[in-house]
């Protein structure tokens, strides 16, 4: 049986070197987490499943992710790092994510931006978070100021037009990159007077029952048209993950190397629909040794193929979630 630090060998030659494939890694990691997580192993004896038998990422059954919000998913007995909590909505019960090893996540998520963006360091990063900077354990908010540690930039509460004038202010010489959550920018919006040009827009999603939910492709027409923007940028991930995957524009993303998305029949949890047909998306993430990589999410959306996807709502049975999901009609 392999072991945790064979397990982060095995992970860092892939990420760099392409020690192995994908698939491969993630069939490691099932075993690993199934014998090492009680909750998981739990979950997959509920479901009788004979771990044995397991030879494709079809085949593995996966976490839904409201088990995070009443236990500890973790693989192994160890003290947590840190622990990363999901933002919510009043009276909704945060998810909360066990972290082993803060650094692995801080690397990974440097890895991914510069895997779909190139280096940091071509960047100023201004972060308008406003609901993720008043609590503690936000994992954006981590991410984030790596970011700026390794670049520059600036985090905003809900002073917009301080970063109205940061933006026509700034003279360093970087590409701008405004990320922020989706009510923020709709806010900020509303007070652009004057065209904004070469700066990128990215949300992270998330109304936080502060705005009507929209349609994200009624959201994004609205900030292009206020930045003077030709597409907006999104940035998918959760609480539960350590990894994110990234969209240009036209709300379609890549799947970034470390991540896969499998579109489950809603009705069959263990059937998998074709490209183009809508599902509910389970996402294998390789980076989360120490939780969960198989995990099962409350979004809906459909493949595209070549890696790429959409996301395009929620479940009917699950939360306002505070993490990259507009309502879609």
């Amino acid at each position: 049986m392999l072991k945790r630090k064979e397990l982060y060998t095995k992970y860092i030659g892939f990420l760099h070197n392409n020690t192995m494939s994908f698939d491969e890694l993630a069939l490691d990691l099932f075993r690993f987490q199934s014998r090492f997580n009680p909750v998981y192993n739990s979950f997959l004896n509920y479901l009788n499943t004979d771990i044995e038998n397991v030879t494709t990422l079809e085949e593995i059954p996966f976490l839904p992710v409201s088990l995070y919000k009443n236990h500890a998913v973790k693989s192994g007995d160890w003290i947590s790092n840190i622990v990363f909590e999901s933002s919510t909505t009043t009276g909704s019960i945060p998810s909360k994510h066990h972290i082993y090893d803060l650094e692995l996540y801080i690397s990974n998520a440097k890895y991914l931006f510069e895997e779909s963006y190139g280096k940091l360091n071509k960047y100023y990063f201004l972060a308008l978070l406003p609901s993720y900077m008043e609590k503690e354990g936000s994992s954006l908010i981590y991410m984030v100021n790596d970011f700026i540690s390794n670049s520059s930039g600036k985090f905003f509460n809900y002073d917009y037009n301080q970063v109205l004038k940061d933006i026509r202010e700034y003279k360093g010489g970087k590409q701008i990159v405004l990320i922020g959550v989706t009510y923020a920018l709709l806010e900020m919006a509303e007070l652009v007077r004057k065209p904004i040009n070469e700066v990128i827009i990215m949300e992270t999603g998330g109304m936080k029952g502060r705005r009507k939910e929209l349609p994200r492709q009624q959201v994004h027409e609205i900030l292009k048209k206020a930045f003077s923007v030709n597409e907006i940028h999104s940035e998918y991930g959760m609480t539960e993950l350590l990894s994110q995957s990234y969209s240009k524009g036209n709300g379609v993303f890549s799947a970034s190397k470390t991540m896969k998305f499998l579109f489950a029949d809603i009705y069959d949890p263990f059937s998998y629909v074709d490209v183009g047909r809508q599902g509910r998306i389970n996402i294998v993430d390789l980076a989360n040794i120490d939780s969960c990589s198989f995990l099962s999410t409350d979004d809906l959306g459909r493949e595209l193929g070549n890696g790429r996807f959409e996301v395009l709502g929620r479940t009917d049975e699950s939360d306002i979630r505070g993490c990259n999901l507009l309502f879609v009609p």
